[in-house]
């Protein structure tokens, strides 16, 4: 099992999901105000955009911990990718 042990790294990858959970919170109130969907569908992309970029930094991380085989990070992403 591969773990995050990188201080700085696990400190990133935290505030990036802390400005997806504020990205949610508005698409959550744009809902709640009736707005325009294409306005929603904008904020629901983006929020997908940074959560997949989230995904990735922390495959990245795994990467260069090196402690895991390449295989199985070949076959999480072949899973969740």
């Amino acid at each position: 099992m591969s773990v995050v042990r990188d201080t700085d790294k696990k400190q990133a990858l935290l505030a990036r999901l802390s400005r997806v959970e504020g990205q949610l919170r508005g698409v959550r109130k744009l809902i709640e105000e009736d707005a325009d969907c294409e306005k929603i569908a904008q904020q629901l992309s983006a929020a997908r955009k940074a959560l997949d970029g989230s995904f990735y930094s922390m495959v990245a991380c795994m990467i260069e911990e090196g402690d895991q085989p390449i295989e199985n990070v070949t076959q999480m992403l072949t899973k969740y990718a």
